[in-house]
């Protein structure tokens, strides 16, 4: 979608109007890739939906305040990730463990879940994501997961590009080193 087309999309999104319609053509344009990207945060698929609906639910809240500084689709990206994350703190805390061991109890569930279709290498490499930090895992699962490009990166989760090269980087290196050691 061009800037043109794109600023028009939001007019319509930002019309009582035609917010409806738009809407709908909004959801159906970004729920595949939107999930997708929110499933490889929580790996759950239950939750992943639940989270994507919350999202949309969000956008259509708050679609008035877009103020167009950056592309829809990241500014949809940014409010998926903080619902994600969110999700996952909540859960933690619940649990009362730490984000990691939460993240790495979703991991050893991967198997089980009839929606995972990856195999032994895939479980392998979502156990070492589990190892890294935070930032590293945002980072590595947009890059890898979703193809998205730094300049998209940088816009969703507000951080400069060479950052999120330095993040990338090393997150590769850590994930190479547990990947050898298993």
């Amino acid at each position: 979608m061009s800037a043109a087309e794109e600023e028009q999309f939001v007019q319509q999104l930002q019309n009582a109007t035609t917010k409806e319609a738009a809407f709908r053509d909004l959801v159906a344009q970004n729920k595949v890739k939107l999930y997708y990207h929110i499933r490889s945060l929580v790996l759950d698929h239950d939750d992943t939906d639940d989270i994507l609906q919350e999202t949309f639910i969000k956008a259509y809240e708050n679609i008035a305040g877009f103020k167009g500084n950056s592309k829809l689709s990241s500014w949809l990206y940014r409010i998926a990730t903080n619902q994600a994350l969110d999700f996952l703190k909540q859960k933690s805390k619940l649990q009362k463990i730490t984000s990691e061991e939460y993240n790495q109890q979703k991991v050893d569930e991967l198997e089980a879940d009839p929606f995972f279709n990856g195999d032994q290498a895939s479980i392998l490499l979502h156990q070492a994501i589990a190892t890294l930090p935070e930032k590293q895992q945002l980072v590595f699962k947009m890059r890898y997961f979703q193809e998205l490009d730094y300049n998209s990166i940088s816009a969703i989760l507000d951080t400069s590009v060479g950052a999120l090269k330095a993040s990338y980087h090393h997150a590769v290196k850590k994930i190479e080193i547990f990947l050898q050691a298993h």
